[in-house]
């Protein structure tokens, strides 16, 4: 593997046109197979403005399945970008929320292999960002260089619009793709797919993805040092809303009175925290939800031997910092914190409000108070045993007035690591010369469940080079042309999925 210092994007760029190796799969040492690669990284280079232009455009078709905001536009968008990448099958899937989308190419080859795309984002508080949110900025961002900035732009437009490069560069260069395409796509992912089921579970989707070796969603995955995570799972969440009202109990006033009378009327809001408090541990972190690690499967020796490798690739130091936090839980070192992170189940507030908070006081009781809430769930947990957990558990303790508005979940995911998918992008992922860890699941989630589960029952995992940052947060980017030697840009992380639908093609 290359030194780290080394420009990896020098690397690759001349790897695929003096047919090197670095960028080849390992069967494709022919001459042809290197004049191929050669030719689709010319076309990449060729179709790059174009390519950016896709972006920001996309990024212009929002899509908030949380606020029902332009969400069928994207997804007519999505489709169009679908069709001009190659795709000859484009289908809208209605669900009893956002539609979804079903697409196939068919290249004619021996093996298929499924592609999982989001279309929707997250919220948006304009006030809180440098550039609109939706504008699609091209600036220079110290340290990374040329990015896109907006919401999307690396969750996940930016690495779903680089997997399209690539099979533009295909077509451009009039060559054929090695493998056949199978995608589906939503537009719920961001309220934790509520409906995501109903495309995949559908019958001419099921009988598609069968074919397929495995399923992959396009993934921005390099750190700032360059190296890269494979996943072989991730966390299932539950998303719910805790409300207590006055109106709903017959316990508190409708609305807000005189705070005066709370000496005789009772506090929703009090109500509300007394029932958060029951959800974990004094040490607000442990859930403590009857029975909820009662089917929580421990780390294995593997898992816990990956996690202790992986802490030695991936800089602490960086991820506080990117995060900014001071100390993990308990004060844990390094290899402890990242194993509670891919291990421990969760229970988290992500919002509470409640009364009056502007300026100066407002003497009032509040008739209502509402918490937004998730779990992280951990094999062999399940969304459905998590919810009747939670209600069981708030009823037990008096809390039935407490009304809990389940929104959307899925169950953890889990993928072998000796599995196509995951061989495949560990060997794209050596030749690109990125350092590479492997985490038994990701802390964060994404619908993997409807893949790796019955009745599809396919392999599936994250894949792509290239970085961004800002998921879910204010000034979110997507790295363009890098200028930090150790990351790669819009046209190498296009030229990895090159080298990724090659290597499945062949891979025993």
């Amino acid at each position: 593997m290359p030194d780290q210092d080394l420009d990896r994007r020098t690397l690759m760029a001349s790897a695929a046109a003096a047919g090197a190796g670095l960028m080849l799969p390992a069967s494709a040492g022919a001459a042809g197979a290197k004049a191929d690669i050669a030719a689709i990284r010319k076309a990449a280079e060729a179709g790059k403005a174009e390519t950016v232009a896709r972006l920001q455009e996309w990024i212009r078709h929002p899509g908030i399945a949380a606020e029902k905001w332009r969400v069928d536009e994207s997804c007519e968008f999505t489709m169009g970008l679908l069709r001009d990448a190659g795709f000859q099958m484009v289908r809208k899937m209605p669900t009893d929320g956002s539609p979804g989308i079903f697409a196939t190419l068919d290249a004619g080859a021996r093996r298929s292999v499924g592609v999982y795309f989001m279309y929707d984002v997250k919220q948006v508080v304009p006030s809180e960002w440098a550039h609109p949110p939706f504008e699609a900025a091209i600036i220079d961002k110290p340290g990374f260089g040329t990015v896109v900035t907006g919401r999307g732009a690396v969750n996940q437009k930016g690495p779903e619009t680089a997997f399209l490069a690539a099979l533009h560069a295909f077509k451009a260069s009039g060559r054929k793709l090695p493998v056949n395409l199978v995608l589906v796509a939503e537009g719920e992912e961001e309220i934790a797919s509520p409906h995501f089921h109903q495309v995949v579970q559908a019958p001419e989707v099921v009988a598609a993805l069968k074919r397929c070796e495995g399923i992959f969603i396009p993934s921005a995955s390099q750190s700032e040092n360059g190296s890269v995570e494979i996943e072989l799972g991730a966390k299932g969440p539950m998303e719910f809303q805790l409300i207590s009202s006055g109106e709903h109990s017959g316990r508190g006033p409708k609305g807000d009175i005189h705070s005066s009378l709370h000496a005789m009327v009772d506090s929703p809001v009090w109500r509300l925290v007394q029932a958060l408090n029951t959800l974990v541990e004094a040490d607000g972190h442990t859930p403590a939800i009857d029975g909820w690690f009662e089917n929580v499967r421990p780390l294995t020796a593997r898992e816990k031997a990956l996690i202790l490798e992986a802490s030695t690739k991936q800089s602490e130091a960086d991820m506080k910092k990117a995060f900014g936090v001071k100390a993990w839980i308990n004060d844990e070192p390094w290899p402890v914190a990242l194993q509670r992170l891919a291990s421990q189940p969760t229970v988290n507030i992500q919002g509470l409000v409640a009364g009056y908070m502007g300026p100066g006081g407002k003497t009032v009781l509040p008739g209502r108070a509402e918490a937004k809430l998730e779990c992280r769930l951990v094999p062999n947990q399940t969304f459905k045993e998590a919810e009747a957990k939670l209600r069981a558990h708030l009823s037990k303790r008096g809390f039935s007035d407490i009304e809990v508005n389940v929104s959307g979940g899925y169950d953890p995911t889990e993928t072998a690591e000796d599995s196509r998918i995951i061989r495949a992008e560990k060997a794209v992922y050596a030749r690109s010369g990125a350092d590479v860890a492997i985490s038994p699941r990701s802390a964060g989630s994404w619908p993997g469940s409807v893949f790796t589960q019955p009745p599809v029952s396919l392999p599936a995992g994250q894949f792509g080079l290239g970085y961004g940052t800002g998921a879910h947060a204010p000034n979110e980017f997507y790295v363009i042309d890098s200028s930090n030697p150790k990351i790669l840009g819009l046209v190498d992380s296009a030229m990895g999925f090159v080298d990724l639908l090659y290597e499945l093609a062949t891979i025993s």
